[in-house]
């Protein structure tokens, strides 16, 4: 109990722009309330994820520095550790999914979602042998997964729809990369991971296929990538996030508008052609600004994200991964993205 869960919905998502890419972005960012000469700092933690496409292009263009912002992107091999950095105050922000941000909120820190990046629609999936009829025939196999991490909670959510429990399966607690490695290796019969993993091992392995994906969900913003910060970097150091917001919105922008540079830019950090990485996109639907209030600042919106977390943290509890259920009454922070808009 009480393991860090991570990685990584909207609604004027995404439609329409090359390479089979969903994407509505806004149309023009906020100005910066400061000059690259008076710079501010901020350290981010993310994992590697197809969703920070965007994140990828803003830090090769320059976005952020243009904004004022020296921002440090730390890249963690998985969500349990880019956790427990910002558990430990090693970083300011971190990008997570909701399950992760109620397990965190549970273990007592103090954060508030400021962005959200994108949804998963199809980017998170479970793999298995063609033996492997249904979810079901899952009991008593062996399953190659990220303990505490977002493909940990997908699975148990898809368990339970088929009837099962963790206690019906066994499971081998690897990475992301480890997990799809170890399926397309055949060690396993089954794996649980996302993009660019997911399809990566899909293609190499052909004996098997993806059995169930996020697209599948019953939840729209069940897996979402969140962007939080500490409640002190947002007290004390609003200018910052600010500009991250506004950086991350633009590099959405760009590759809007430039599809193939930025498509190229994103591919070259993900180590997929630009070719791949457009079809892998198409199991995302990355946030604009309006997604992004509907989602902070919408109660009446099935889209809003409390929604999911308040869920998320009952069948947590029911699960036994955590110990009592959090107040996240207060845990959406919109103030970024409505500045944002006022200005626009």
């Amino acid at each position: 109990m009480g393991s860090s869960w991570t990685r990584r919905q909207a609604l004027q998502l995404i439609s329409g722009a090359a390479g089979g890419i969903a994407l509505h972005a806004c149309t023009k960012a906020a100005q910066p309330s400061q000059t690259a000469a008076d710079s501010t700092s901020a350290a981010v933690g993310i994992v590697t994820w197809i969703g920070y496409s965007p994140l990828y292009i803003a830090q090769e263009k320059g976005f952020f520095e243009e904004l004022g912002l020296n921002l440090d992107v730390k890249v963690f091999s998985s969500g349990t550790d880019a956790s427990a950095a910002f558990a430990a105050g090693q970083i300011d922000g971190l990008s997570l999914v909701p399950s992760e941000a109620v397990l965190l909120a549970a273990n007592g820190a103090d954060y508030r979602v400021v962005y959200v990046v994108d949804t998963s629609n199809g980017g998170d999936g479970i793999l298995a042998r063609n033996s492997i009829p249904d979810i079901a025939a899952f009991k008593g196999k062996e399953i190659a997964v990220e303990i505490g991490g977002v493909s940990h909670f997908f699975l148990l959510e898809v368990l339970s729809e088929a009837g099962l429990s963790e206690a019906d399966v066994t499971l081998v607690n690897v990475t992301p990369d480890a997990a799809a490695a170890a399926y397309q290796s055949g060690n396993v019969g089954v794996a649980v991971t996302y993009a660019p993993f997911l399809f990566t091992a899909e293609q190499a392995q052909s004996d098997g296929r993806i059995i169930y994906d996020s697209s599948k969900l019953a939840t729209p913003t069940a897996i979402a990538d969140l962007f939080i910060f500490n409640t002190g970097a947002i007290s004390d150091n609003s200018a910052a996030i600010a500009a991250f917001i506004q950086g991350n919105l633009r590099g959405l922008e760009f590759l809007t508008t430039n599809p193939d540079e930025g498509l190229a830019i994103a591919a070259e950090r993900l180590e997929l052609t630009p070719q791949d990485l457009g079809e892998q996109l198409k199991g995302v639907k990355l946030a604009d600004l309006n997604a992004n209030i509907e989602m902070l600042n919408n109660p009446d919106s099935s889209l809003y994200v409390l929604r999911p977390m308040h869920d998320l943290a009952n069948f947590l509890k029911n699960q036994e991964q955590i110990d009592q259920i959090p107040d996240l009454s207060d845990r959406l922070d919109p103030q970024f993205v409505l500045a944002i808009q006022e200005s626009t």
